[in-house]
């Protein structure tokens, strides 16, 4: 997968390019076995059905990586906002077995939202999405999406629930956390996985999860809030 931007915006400050994890740094393990091909009672038809047209809220459009155009709006709904991308992979946040500075590249040790005690969040282990940072294009807050908000990421048939966990360059969208994909049956790794088109993602407007990291609180709060999107839209 064509990763992006050698760089992303995490917290409030512009991160330099990441340290690696130096001498005796884990190495790339195996990847986790995914908790759940489809979450929730909502099916990935019954959403796709409810997106299939857009009406456009973002002021232009965003690329799916670094050297392609821009082609993919941000689009409104009842109760959410969502956008059909490609999916990049962030392993950011804390150092683990198969997110660090070894097996990605590209890697941050922190993200734009925290858990609960404090401490960036876990890619390997908590599926959350990417949303690009605050610009002229779109404003993600303004639009009633926060940090911690709930997720319906769908995929080949598959609906997965996830957060708002982190942010990334202003120009590119569609990337989630090696969690994400690894549940969707995509290919996790930072350097080289990902999928280059077919994902949807469903953000539900003023939607939050505490804390952050219950990803079993995500997928129940998410679930009741894809039957409301169903039956308004």
């Amino acid at each position: 997968m064509r990763k992006r931007l050698a760089f992303a915006l995490a917290g409030a400050g512009l991160l330099a390019v990441s340290v690696t994890t130096g001498a005796g740094a884990a190495t790339r393990g195996p990847a986790p076995a995914p908790k759940s091909a489809n979450e929730g009672t909502v099916t990935a038809a019954q959403l796709l059905a409810k997106v299939q047209s857009c009406s456009q809220i973002s002021n232009g459009k965003y690329r799916t990586d670094d050297e392609t155009s821009a082609t993919i709006p941000v689009c409104g709904a009842n109760g959410a906002v969502f956008w059909k991308a490609d999916m990049d992979i962030d392993c950011d946040g804390q150092v683990t077995s198969r997110c660090n500075g070894d097996t990605d590249p590209w890697f941050q040790d922190d993200t734009a939202f925290h858990q609960s005690d404090g401490k960036p969040l876990i890619a390997d282990k908590l599926p959350y999405v990417v949303v690009p940072s605050a610009s002229s294009t779109w404003n993600y807050s303004q639009a009633g999406i926060k940090g911690g908000g709930v997720v319906a990421v769908i995929y080949n048939n598959k609906v997965q629930y996830a957060v708002v966990g982190d942010t990334g360059p202003t120009k590119i969208i569609g990337e989630a956390s090696y969690a994400t994909a690894n549940a969707l049956g995509i290919d996790p790794d930072p350097e080289t996985g990902g999928t280059d088109s077919g994902v949807t993602y469903i953000l539900f407007k003023n939607s939050s999860v505490s804390p952050i990291e219950n990803h079993d609180k995500a997928v129940s709060v998410g679930d009741g809030l894809a039957q409301q999107f169903i039956q308004n839209n």
